[in-house]
């Protein structure tokens, strides 16, 4: 059985060595400048966080991370892709005005930013993986045509994966706008009538025009839905739904098998980061952010993308729960904090497809990253 290597740090600071400080020490140890050679182009993949929302990682790590690529002579852009779903991110317009309005402008992160796959989300480039549920996948042009790849990802709950790390944020966010359909398909959501007021809300942000009122309650075509379930964030009343069956674990899988199709050509060449830190219970991708369920507890490194979200995963459920959020049960060291958060959801399917798919290993020993004096 392979054992991965997942390496460590938590945010205690001193005169003596700064949390930024710690982060570079933090990439050396996990291996960077093994990923990144002189002249690379090197895709730092991130989510810039939907305007409203404030639980993305904070810019000031971004222009850490950027100015360790380029001490090894290589060149680092900060990049994600374009959404499915209604928002200020759907457009690479729209999406870099968000960008920079939380934070990330060049003045800060000290690199450019590029939204991978075009203005709509059509460029992308064809990458052949004949798998299980994916064949051909199609993945943001410039994130595919990049040298090396550093995921850099925000861990927190999520509504279909029942938590968010480094798969997702490879999986899905270096998706095109085609890829993201395609793995999203066959989850379109269901209305629970008694609840539903008749508000509109859903109609109106449905990017897709699947959504219409009859009889003063919403109705959903399935025809039209592509599963990007942002009616499900929106609706102020619980009133929209995924549809708890065998999909969910097929759109776990096809994220895995994303990853796979993101990576095939970047052996050797990837390494991926986790933030554990304001851990909300839903998507960056919420024009609004909850308060986080366990406490802040460190940053992870590895270049094995599956014993990175296990331990993260790990990690988490060893704390005790904060007090006052949306999460009600396993409140206690050692339970299953993204069950309580999403109790139809089982988050080990992306987990477990990906080790079939030889992305990586769920055993990991986790490693302290050493304090400099």
């Amino acid at each position: 059985m392979t054992v991965s290597r997942v390496y460590f740090i938590d945010l205690r600071a001193s005169a003596k060595e700064n949390l930024p400080s710690k982060l570079s020490n933090l990439l050396e140890t996990a291996g960077l400048s093994d990923v990144i050679e002189p002249r690379n182009i090197v895709a730092i993949k991130l989510h810039f966080g939907e305007k409203g929302n404030t639980a993305f990682i904070r810019p000031v790590f971004l222009r850490r991370i950027v100015e360790q690529v380029k001490s090894l002579e290589a060149k680092p852009f900060l990049t994600d892709t374009n959404t499915l779903y209604a928002g200020t991110r759907s457009d690479s317009l729209s999406h870099l005005v968000t960008a920079v309005e939380n934070g990330f402008a060049y003045s800060v992160v000290n690199a450019p930013l590029i939204i991978a796959d075009g203005i709509r989300g059509g460029a992308f480039f064809p990458v052949g993986i004949d798998k299980k549920w994916i064949k051909t996948a199609f993945i943001g042009t410039d994130i595919a045509e990049a040298d090396a790849l550093i995921s850099v990802a925000h861990f927190k709950g999520h509504e279909l994966t029942g938590f968010g790390g480094t798969l997702k944020n490879v999986g899905m966010g270096c998706a095109s706008r085609k890829g993201k359909l395609e793995q999203h398909s066959g989850l379109c959501p269901k209305v629970k009538t008694k609840k539903c007021v008749g508000c509109g809300d859903c109609v109106d942000h449905c990017a897709h025009h699947a959504i219409a009122l009859k009889q003063e309650k919403a109705a959903i075509a399935s025809s039209r839905c592509v599963g990007c379930g942002e009616c499900i964030l929106i609706c102020p009343n619980g009133a929209i739904e995924v549809q708890w069956d065998r999909d969910i674990a097929a759109f776990q899988e096809k994220l895995a098998e994303y990853t796979f199709a993101v990576l095939k050509e970047k052996q050797g060449k990837a390494l991926f980061i986790n933030f554990l830190t304001g851990i909300s219970p839903a998507c960056d991708c919420c024009g609004h952010s909850d308060a986080p369920i366990v406490r802040d507890i460190g940053i992870v490194a590895s270049t094995d993308p599956v014993a990175i979200d296990q331990a993260s995963v790990d990690l988490v459920n060893q704390q005790r729960a904060a007090h006052g959020t949306s999460l009600k049960t396993s409140l206690g060291p050692g339970e299953d904090k993204f069950k309580g958060l999403y109790p139809k959801v089982d988050w080990r399917t992306q987990l477990m497809h990906a080790e079939r798919l030889g992305l990586g290993s769920r055993s990991y020993d986790l490693n302290i990253a050493e304090f400099r004096s």
